[in-house]
């Protein structure tokens, strides 16, 4: 049999998780899951390839790639189990709704009719994307739809906060140009400042979210995801704070023997020093 190929490839892929799941001779674990108990796993491996991309780390990124894969055999084998999809539709399914979505790459709607460049611009493209998918939620729902419908819950906050504004945007309810957001930007933190003066926990609780949501519209504006720059600065802060604690730690001291003044003035070498 020659397994070399993409189509044996999965196919032997597909052919080890039926083994897994084999009620005489499969692992007892993977016996035991179904769709709620393997979905943190999934959840988990996306942020794996997410964390192995933004190290550069290419030999990991194939590893996590194949975990990822892994998530989507495993819910394809549940699906064909209980009788309600399998592999092949999903592929099937998948392959169809791309080319309904690139009109532009696939103008008759088919594989065969690639081949003639529309030349639409990137954002273009997003727009009749996100068009699209609100032609199949109203087709869906009916009367009843909005076009806020699934947007998953389960998106980290400001993923999910940029992806409802976009939705809106589509709608027309949106600022002109970052200094309207700018404008509302100074907005909320006055009203956050207004909150914090009264002491009202519930209040001040609400201004904030309302200052993070409009900081996530402001990150749109500008070009920039903000769940992507958030991980970033996250990220170095954690270098700088890291470089601290060394240097202090080569002293012979640790970070809360320092007074605010000294661990102000580390702080600034950190800084200097990666900037260098």
């Amino acid at each position: 049999m020659n397994e070399t190929g993409p189509a044996n490839a999965i196919a032997l892929l597909l052919r080890l998780m039926a083994c897994l799941r084999d009620r005489q001779f499969g692992c007892a674990w993977d016996l035991q899951q179904d769709f709620a108990s393997i979905a943190p796993h999934t959840l988990e491996e996306v942020y794996e390839v997410v964390d192995a991309i933004e190290r550069h780390d290419l030999a990991q990124l194939r590893e996590e790639l194949g975990d990822l894969l892994f998530q989507v055999v495993f819910h394809a084998r549940l699906g064909e189990e209980s009788g309600a999809f399998d592999f092949e539709s999903i592929v099937r399914d998948l392959t169809a709704k791309l080319i309904k979505r690139h009109p532009h790459v696939f103008p008759a709607g088919t594989l065969e009719s690639f081949g003639s460049d529309s030349g639409l611009a990137a954002d273009k493209v997003l727009q009749a994307w996100e068009q699209g998918k609100a032609k199949e939620r109203r087709l869906r729902a009916g009367a009843a739809s909005s076009a806020l419908d699934d947007v998953p819950l389960a998106l980290p906050a400001l993923q999910r906060a940029a992806k409802l504004q976009r939705r809106a945007a589509l709608q027309g309810f949106d600022w002109a140009d970052v200094d309207g957001v700018m404008a509302k930007l100074d907005e909320e933190v006055d009203e956050l400042k207004q909150a914090l003066q009264t002491g009202e926990a519930a209040e001040v609780s609400e201004e904030y979210g309302d200052l993070l949501f409009t900081m996530v519209n402001l990150g749109r504006h500008l070009g920039l995801s903000a769940e992507q720059v958030l991980r970033s600065a996250n990220a170095k802060f954690e270098r700088r704070f890291r470089s601290m604690e060394q240097r202090v730690q080569q002293q012979g001291q640790e970070l809360d023997d320092l007074s605010l003044t000294e661990l102000e003035q580390c702080w600034q070498q950190a800084k200097r020093e990666e900037r260098s």
